[in-house]
């Protein structure tokens, strides 16, 4: 099988380009150009892309004896993550860069230009696992299921994937943890072995969002009020402010009893934070919209885990598809869900498919 591996330039995708050669595949590295004016060297463990990590793969590439290229989708991923990430914080969500990236570059863009070379499939270094089961009427179905890393498992960032895009993917750390990742690396002489894993938002390497929002999307004062439209206190733009958010909040005001205040609503028309005390949080029922579905729709009312944040705790739910939407009713409050924020839905350890969340709120007492 002709295979494009995804190689960052980190240790996750090259240990997973090696392994995918092993395994008997015609291996070609490609790393993503994503930045149309790119550092030269990473900050740290911040970010990625850079001209360093875009060397650091070839090196690797070299080593493994594969063809290397570097593929510049700077522009299609400036229009499908950063400018889609702006808009989302202008309209007072809280969007996931990293679903959309992989929704929209690396198992779209790079699948659909691999597939038009050629390529049978993309490999890529997340930590995941794909199972293939019977399929309906013979052959098999490809499912996507948690990695045996707890710890690193991204199978939540990789719920946006339909069955078309899984039956051409390729995740083969999944079943690995990552110090045998960083063990088996050094083993096969990667210099990459103890290269520090990238976090945050990539093309925000500093790690200061509401700075950089500030700086695409300009000042914006307004104020800062409480759930009875009382003044606490300004802030420079209504766009750098999270459902849930409790740091950074500059109140000059205590709350009459002493608790804690926390962002419980984003008011974009009136330009207006709304922060609460906690309790105001808790939310039971999710709508969410743009479904993506691993495999088929459910089917009626079904039973499904949910999680609405990358490293965030699953919690037992019931949910039911309604054409593009789909609607979720969880066992339990959980606190600080926003608009913006996906939804992934899992049946045990496979992953049933995500949506993005449209609103959250208290249905039951």
């Amino acid at each position: 099988m002709r295979v494009v591996a995804a190689m960052s330039g980190g240790v996750d995708s090259a240990v997973a380009a090696a392994r995918m050669l092993d395994a008997g595949h015609d291996v070609v590295g490609v790393h993503l150009a994503l930045s149309q004016s790119a550092a030269t060297l990473r900050e740290s463990a911040r970010g990625c892309c850079t001209i360093e990590d875009a060397g650091d793969a070839r090196r690797v590439a070299d080593v493994l004896g594969i063809p290397f290229y570097v593929w510049d989708m700077a522009e299609r991923f400036r229009r499908d993550v950063v400018e889609d990430f702006t808009a989302e914080y202008a309209r007072g969500r809280t969007p996931n860069p990293c679903l959309r990236c992989n929704e929209k570059i690396k198992f779209a863009a790079l699948l659909d230009k691999a597939i038009a070379l050629g390529f049978d499939a993309v490999a890529t270094g997340h930590y995941a696992q794909v199972v293939e089961v019977p399929g309906v009427g013979g052959g098999v179905r490809r499912e996507l299921h948690r990695a045996v890393d707890s710890a690193k498992d991204q199978s939540y960032v990789l719920g946006v994937l339909d069955a078309e895009q899984l039956a051409r993917a390729f995740f083969p750390l999944g079943d690995t943890t990552k110090p045998q990742i960083r063990e088996e690396a050094a083993e096969r002489g990667f210099f990459v072995a103890r290269k520090p894993d990238s976090h945050d938002i990539c093309f925000i390497p500093d790690g200061d969002t509401r700075a950089w929002l500030g700086r695409a999307l300009g000042e914006a004062p307004g104020d800062i009020v409480d759930t009875d439209g009382a003044v606490l206190g300004r802030h420079a733009g209504a766009f750098g402010y999270t459902v849930g958010q409790r740091k950074g909040l500059g109140l000059s005001r205590p709350a009459p009893d002493g608790q804690p205040r926390y962002v419980v609503e984003v008011r974009t028309d009136t330009n207006q934070v709304v922060v609460g005390t906690a309790d105001l949080l808790g939310v039971d029922a999710i709508t969410g919209d743009h479904a993506r579905w691993c495999g088929p729709a459910p089917a009626g009312v079904v039973r499904v885990g949910a999680q609405v944040r990358a490293h965030g705790a699953e919690v037992p739910a019931t949910a039911w598809a309604d054409g593009d939407r789909v609607e979720v009713r969880l066992d339990e409050r959980i606190r600080g869900v926003a608009p913006g924020q996906s939804v992934v839905l899992y049946e045990g350890t496979r992953v049933v498919g995500s949506a993005t969340i449209a609103s959250a709120r208290l249905d039951r007492d």
